[in-house]
């Protein structure tokens, strides 16, 4: 599953220690799993262009190696539905610590999971399904496996959430895609056992689920500084 250019991705982000959000959603997109349409520029008429060919809203995101928590920063804005708010935005960006560009993406609905893992140095690595989103502190729902995971366990980490009736559908809501929540858990899964011993943590919050979809919306990875992707 690693690949040479995945490796080469990894391997550039080890000295600071963690990989940028745009560059964690390349690695995804390459490994088949749904990410957001999304250009990564420094440059204000392409994000313009970028939003106007892929429709309003969009959401806008600061890359910067100095920032890793973009919202404690305010370095998130959504639900932008017009150019002034997008100029407005980049413009705050620019000003902030280490810019390094602006992420625009295309608006994802749908009910929001989290899914991570940590490289447990008894265990090796440990995979994370709960409720995600802003809520993930909040409502603590959340089931852990050990991996590799196999088919019966990802069903298993389902039906072990709380708010699972959620997922299959509530109230008129419409259920998500349960098998693609399961295609991206045993491509994670496999990804996070060829890490083994190179990865501190990886953080999917929130992947948006749909009937149809389930795409990473925020992608955060850190990378254990004293160790080599090979």
């Amino acid at each position: 599953m690693l690949t040479g250019e995945v490796r080469e991705m990894l391997s550039a982000s080890k000295d600071r220690g963690w990989v940028l959000e745009p560059e964690a959603k390349r690695l995804f997109a390459r490994l088949g799993l749904d990410v957001p349409r999304f250009i990564w520029t420094t440059r204000l008429e392409e994000a313009l262009r970028f939003a106007r060919e892929i429709g309003y809203p969009v959401v806008a995101k600061v890359v910067s190696p100095e920032i890793l928590h973009k919202s404690e920063r305010k370095g998130v804005a959504a639900g932008i539905q017009e150019e002034g708010e997008l100029i407005a935005a980049v413009d705050r960006f620019r000003k902030m610590e280490g810019f390094a560009g602006v992420l625009v993406e295309e608006m994802v609905q749908g009910l929001e999971l989290i899914v991570g893992s940590k490289d447990d140095y008894q265990f090796g690595p440990v995979i994370l399904l709960g409720i995600g989103g802003t809520g993930v502190e909040i409502y603590r729902d959340v089931t852990l496996r050990m991996a590799p995971l196999n088919p019966k366990d990802i069903e298993n980490m389902v039906r072990c959430l709380k708010a699972r009736r959620l997922l299959e559908g509530y109230r008129g809501t419409e259920p998500i895609s349960l098998s693609k929540l399961s295609g991206l858990l045993s491509v994670f899964s496999g990804l996070v056992m060829d890490l083994e011993g190179s990865y501190e943590s990886i953080d999917l919050n929130p992947v948006i689920c749909s009937s149809n979809r389930c795409v990473i919306a925020d992608a955060r990875i850190i990378l254990p500084k004293s160790r080599m992707i090979e």
